[in-house]
């Protein structure tokens, strides 16, 4: 099997996506498919064997939309001009005043009869020639859409005479259609914008000299030259050169950073006052910003449960509306007020309300270093109360330094650090870089390791000569005891307790079994964490409890700072155990992590959230939110957001069921008559854009 992307153009609306949905599934070959309205674009799991890109074109053909012969680039579509808009408000506006003043004064009535079916009948089927011939090719695959009901409404306007009538319901139809298209556009533009950062050439340094390339043309390896105001196109290593770069595409962060050679540079960051040489070593959609746009069009595909519900009542909606536009014409034995019915029923904006505001609230979250992946998690933070916290990396910077180090069985400072250095050589740990750091710091040569094992929330152990060298929590070292007493250092109690006190992390040494030394590191505290945690309180967060696996000590000292619960000592799948702790007592759970040693948690937790996911991939793989940068202001920031969007979703659903009980009521009666009943059915898309608009400031 194989997954494919196709790009899909024509869609405008949800059940677009299900046209184009079923006629794929029923392709034999086809095993899975995810039609993608905000992207454009469908995932296709497939047998290459037995279906290609001609039945696949030929089956999206077959519901009315089309698989361009070209891929889709990455640059946006323009944003829905406002001025069509503003035409077709001013031209709606008028034709609902002229159907108004037209019913009152009986002029469709007479305009219906005086005028001959030969005049009325070729311009209602030239201007609704696209919506039936969308009914049509449903039909063809025995399924009724929202059109569908539209159109009968239009045959029982033009079967009862009021061929006028017929050809205002058809107008109103295309204005619908036209409001679902911009309505969607508007949410698709969140994801454009962001997609519109990436870079689309690059000077690929070649022979000696420089060439002008796409920036798809370039590979890992190959070293690309950045002049100033000009984006840098993949992610890589700076080779020589200095220069500002703004990364605010990547991390939200508005304030440029100075690189130099040896920096980390990211795709899509704006390089300025200098140039750069840099040698790629992620590109296209490999880059962390390749990466981020390819999780947020992703997001679209984790629905939550309101979207869930929204689609499914829909699907119900359908034959209700038949129902009682049949009850009506036995009940009341009046066509038009039937046609009514049919007409001012409005489907498509109970499957509009929820996806477009999530996907206007995930695009705008992203490009501030926010990245949601999906409804589910935004209606999960929308509703936790409980926030677990990791502490090395989360609550501190994650750059801890060797601040003393205590020699045992006579050894001196330098070798204890050479040690423990070669252990740690390989370990991507934060403590592990502070060691090699301060190895560094002394000129001190890091030997080459024979064999190299690390043990998540314990340590690591190697083999350095004939020696087998382990460094960790006590845990993972022999700890020293009375009858395990290291020669040449006797008051070395002391020292353990005395640097426990202050809030060190130890780093227990041991060579063949012996304690050989301790290492004690410090790490900063994040300075915006206080007032971040103080604003999950505001919001109402009644639990927030730091789970770690550092001394007690320590994590009670910063614990006591912050004013938080705190459990200490535990180990990855400790973490797990008290996640679904708080699950079982019917809880919902916030994690915040950003190391291997978190992600069972993060992934456990009814939200992860990952920090300083720019460089943290299996965090933010398990996560199912992820800060691209390292700022716990964002985190609050992600509560106020989800809320903010559960609030635009519930807004749009209450607006629509709202109307369509009053439409249907009215309607039903007679009090709504058919012309009026087109007009108002683009009242909810048009709501529903407008409240969803809001998510995109």
């Amino acid at each position: 099997m194989t997954t494919i992307e196709v790009p899909i153009e024509g869609m405008d609306c949800v059940e677009c996506t299900e046209h184009v949905q079923r006629a794929l599934a029923a392709l034999p070959g086809v095993t899975e498919v995810e039609v993608l309205l905000a992207s454009e674009r469908a995932v296709i799991e497939l047998d290459p064997e037995r279906v290609g890109m001609t039945q696949l074109r030929a089956a999206v053909s077959s519901v009315g939309y089309k698989i361009p012969e070209a891929a889709v680039g990455t640059r946006p579509q323009a944003a829905p001009s406002r001025a069509p808009l503003a035409v077709a408000g001013v031209l709606t506006v008028a034709v609902v005043l002229l159907a108004v003043v037209g019913e009152q004064l009986g002029w469709i009535e007479r305009l219906s009869r005086e005028v001959p079916w030969f005049v009325w009948l070729p311009a209602t089927l030239a201007a609704g020639y696209p919506v039936f011939r969308e009914v049509f090719l449903a039909a063809r695959q025995r399924r009724i859409i929202a059109h569908t009901l539209m159109t009968m409404g239009v045959v029982g306007a033009a079967l009862a005479g009021q061929w006028a009538t017929a050809l205002i319901v058809v107008f109103f139809m295309r204005v619908g259609d036209y409001i679902e298209r911009l309505t969607v556009g508007r949410a698709r533009l969140a994801v454009r914008s962001l997609m519109a950062l990436a870079p689309q050439t690059a000077r690929l340094e070649r022979d000696g000299g420089e060439e002008i390339v796409p920036a798809g043309h370039i590979h890992a390896g190959d070293v690309v030259r950045v002049l100033p105001g000009e984006a840098i196109p993949v992610d890589g290593v700076v080779l020589s050169g200095q220069a500002t770069v703004n990364q605010a595409a990547i991390t939200g962060e508005a304030m440029p950073v100075e690189v130099g050679p040896g920096a980390t540079v990211f795709a899509a960051s704006l390089a300025s006052l200098g140039t750069l040489r840099v040698r790629a070593t992620a590109v296209g959609k490999g880059t962390t910003f390749g990466k981020v746009v390819h999780m947020v069009e992703e997001a679209e595909r984790g629905k939550g449960r309101s979207q869930r519900l929204a689609d499914r009542f829909a699907a119900y909606y359908l034959p209700f509306v038949l129902l009682v536009a049949l009850m009506t014409l036995i009940l009341r034995r009046d066509p038009l007020a039937a046609a009514a019915v049919l007409v001012v029923a409005c489907t498509c904006a109970f499957t509009l309300g929820t996806p477009m505001a999530m996907l206007a609230s995930i695009g705008t979250a992203a490009r501030r270093g926010l990245l949601i992946k999906g409804g589910r998690a935004i209606e999960a933070l929308a509703q936790v109360r409980v926030a677990l916290l990791d502490k090395t990396g989360t609550l501190t910077l994650g750059r801890p330094e060797i601040r003393e180090i205590v020699p045992l069985d006579g050894r001196t400072e330098d070798e204890v650090l050479a040690l423990a250095a070669a252990a740690e050589r390989y370990s991507e740990h934060p403590l592990a870089k502070a060691v090699r750091a301060a190895a560094h710091m002394r000129g001190l040569p890091l030997a080459e390791p024979d064999d190299f094992e690390a043990i998540p929330g314990k340590g690591v152990r190697a083999t350095i000569g004939a020696r087998q060298v382990e460094v960790g929590s006590e845990r993972m070292t022999n700890p020293i005891s009375e009858g395990n007493r290291p020669e040449g250092k006797r008051d070395w109690a002391d020292d353990v307790a005395r640097l426990e006190s202050q809030g060190f992390t130890l780093l227990h040494v041991s060579v063949d079994g012996r304690p050989a030394g301790i290492l004690a590191a410090t790490d900063a505290e994040r300075p915006e964490v206080g007032q971040a945690l103080e604003e999950l309180r505001r919001l109402g967060f009644d639990r927030l409890e730091l789970i770690t696996g550092d001394r007690q000590l320590s994590a009670g000292l910063i614990a006591e700072r912050l004013g938080i619960e705190f459990q200490a000592g535990l180990l990855p799948e400790h973490k797990i155990d008290i996640v679904r702790q708080f699950q079982q007592d019917g809880r919902q759970v916030l994690m915040v992590g950003d190391g291997v040693n978190d992600a069972p948690a993060l992934a456990q937790a009814d939200v992860g959230i990952a920090m300083g996911s720019a460089g943290a991939a299996v965090a933010a793989e398990a996560a199912s939110i992820a800060l691209l940068r390292d700022d716990w202001r964002l985190i609050p920031e992600a509560v106020r957001v989800a809320r903010r969007t559960m609030r635009v979703v519930r807004g749009n659903l209450i607006f629509t069921i709202a109307f369509n009980v009053v439409g249907l009521t009215l309607a039903a009666l007679g009090i709504l008559p058919p012309a009026l009943a087109a007009a108002a059915q683009s009242i909810p898309d048009l709501g529903i854009m407008a409240n969803s608009s809001r998510l995109l400031r």
